[in-house]
């Protein structure tokens, strides 16, 4: 990955020695790395280039100035890097090792890419090889698991062989950059980087609201998911509940029982956990798990949500008027600890404070101090931070 990132996308941390990639002028680029069923290790990566312009600002220079040699650029930029299609075979060639053999498990010694001196022939005929093994959607099961009957079968991942669009275009009624599209089983990539790493690939210009929505929450939505699944989960809960035994009134202290509670429901939870050969190896081996150009600062995400549902409360989360039932239980005087209890004992920035109110803490001394929020530091920064 960080020979990817240095070669082919060409990222210099150095602002003054800015190297051009094959996407162009890489600024900035986050990537995670996560693991397929099979257990093999792949990377979702997000990149910014420079002089990239976001969803609003292209509709406006498109739509709203109406300039159309930016449009063109944009047009013939997007072709260029993006490719959707299998390439046709040479009129006369010799043989590649990929002609006998998956394309992605062949050295490319004989089409004279390692020493430099590529054979176009031979390297046309072997990305036609890679894209039929590597970039052609073959339909499975999973395609149509949203798909109950008796409702027709649409593939969730919108490849369909109908799905051709000859050149790129902009909707201007919808306000949408629509890309071409020459054949509708393909995975879009870029030559260049499916000769690179030489294995399946996605790539996909974030350039309308509605895909950077989409990608934006297909992102979040991946890297957050449980690796675990939910009836599996519970299955090992109950069998922790089981061989805790029964309460005993007599004999068990209810906190020392609550511990030993949580430490079996963890212990199955992990033993439960899959881990693949390429993980472990990679955890061993001390390998990132992550690649980001910048560095980031923690945000406690919990404070800002309180904070922002009582500046605008939900009316699904309404305080009860006067005369309604409150059907929470009372633990006023339960003497446990709650969740709750815990989220307030641990996370102290969670607290949101009201108007002329300074929440306080003890230092190594004993002696009081004012304690900062990382939600008042946010909403009381000075202009100098305005672009913080």
């Amino acid at each position: 990955m960080k020979a990817f990132i240095k070669c082919i996308l060409g990222y210099s941390p150095d602002e003054f020695h800015l190297k051009e990639g094959v996407l162009g002028i890489t600024k900035a680029y986050y990537g995670c790395v996560e693991v397929q069923g099979h257990g093999t290790l792949h990377c979702h990566m997000l990149v910014w280039l420079v002089g990239g312009l976001d969803p609003n600002e292209i509709k406006e220079r498109i739509l709203e100035a109406g300039d159309d040699e930016f449009k063109d650029r944009l047009f013939r930029y997007l072709d260029d890097s993006l490719s959707n299609y299998i390439p046709d075979l040479p009129m006369e060639c010799d043989t590649v090792l990929s002609d006998g053999f998956h394309a992605a498990s062949v050295c490319r010694d004989d089409v004279g890419i390692m020493d430099g001196k590529p054979d176009l022939p031979l390297v046309q005929q072997d990305l036609h090889n890679l894209v039929i093994d590597c970039q052609v959607h073959k339909h499975a099961k999973t395609c149509y698991k949203y798909c109950p009957y008796p409702l027709p079968k649409v593939c969730r991942f919108d490849l369909d062989a109908d799905n051709i669009n000859l050149e790129t275009y902009f909707d201007y009624e919808k306000g949408e950059l629509c890309l071409w599209c020459l054949d509708g089983l393909v995975n879009n990539f870029n030559e260049t980087i499916l000769c690179a790493v030489q294995c399946n690939m996605d790539i996909k210009f974030i350039g309308s609201r509605a895909s950077a929505k989409a990608v934006l929450y297909y992102v979040t939505n991946y890297i957050t998911k449980s690796q675990l699944k939910t009836h599996v989960t519970y299955a090992a809960l109950e069998l922790s509940v089981k061989k805790l035994g029964e309460y005993d009134l007599l004999e068990d202290e209810i906190t020392v029982r609550a511990k030993r509670l949580l430490q079996r429901c963890a212990y199955a939870m992990l033993s439960h956990q899959e881990l693949s050969a390429q993980q472990v190896s990679s955890y061993l081996m001390e390998y990132e798990d992550h690649f980001t150009s910048h560095e980031f600062q923690g945000l406690y995400w919990t404070s800002f949500e309180s904070y922002i549902k009582k500046q605008m409360p939900s009316p699904e989360c309404k305080p009860l008027k006067e005369g309604e039932d409150d059907l929470m239980p009372d633990h006023e005087n339960d003497d446990t600890d709650t969740e709750e209890d815990y989220n307030n004992a641990v996370q102290v920035d969670d607290v949101v404070l009201a108007d002329e109110e300074v929440l306080v803490e003890l230092d190594d001394f004993g002696w009081l101090m004012a304690r900062g929020s990382h939600v008042s530091d946010y909403v009381m920064q000075g202009p100098a931070l305005k672009d913080v």
